[in-house]
């Protein structure tokens, strides 16, 4: 408000000044020197007037983006304090004992769930490994047919008992 009473006083004084000055003119021209003096030398003061004018006004404009400024810092600080009052109300909930809890919580389940990871992708150990193998070991030895032993006696060979001359030697019938 100051600042613009101000402006309205520097428009009064600056449409006063033109006027003066003209009238000096004026006062010239009729050869009323000392009176045009005495109202240059008015002239003179009231423009003096005006800068201070000038200088309060721009004071004024300073003061208040001062006040300003003053009113968004006041705004974060109001901002920073609550902000900070949540910090403590959670800090109060949750101590620290209770984070190392629940991360040590999460790591179990973390570690487990790893576990169960590696049982259904087919991660086994090294335990598992033998075991697996054993059993595979044992299997394959039952699938393996071997042929059946004859429960009759074998008969005696005579070299004249054989009806077939041309019969193949044992050796040459396993070879091929």
């Amino acid at each position: 408000q100051q600042r613009d009473k101000l402006r309205r006083y520097q428009r009064r004084v600056a449409l006063s000044l033109e006027r003066e000055r003209g009238l000096a003119r004026q006062l010239l021209q009729d050869g009323k020197r000392e009176k045009a003096m005495l109202l240059l030398k008015k002239k003179r003061y009231q423009e003096q007037l005006l800068d201070k004018t000038e200088n309060q006004i721009s004071n004024l404009e300073r003061m208040v983006q001062d006040i300003e400024f003053a009113q968004i810092e006041m705004k974060v600080i109001e901002g920073l304090k609550i902000g900070n009052e949540c910090l403590n109300k959670m800090h109060q909930v949750m101590s620290i004992e209770e984070v190392e809890r629940i991360i040590g919580e999460t790591q179990d389940a973390v570690e487990y769930q790893r576990q169960i990871d590696e049982i259904l992708a087919g991660s086994l150990t090294e335990e598992d490994e033998d075991a697996v193998l054993e059993e595979l070991n044992a299997i394959t030895q039952e699938q393996m047919e071997l042929p059946e032993v004859p429960s009759e006696p074998l008969p005696e060979k005579t070299p004249e008992a054989s009806p077939v001359k041309n019969r193949p030697k044992p050796e040459l019938v396993a070879a091929s």
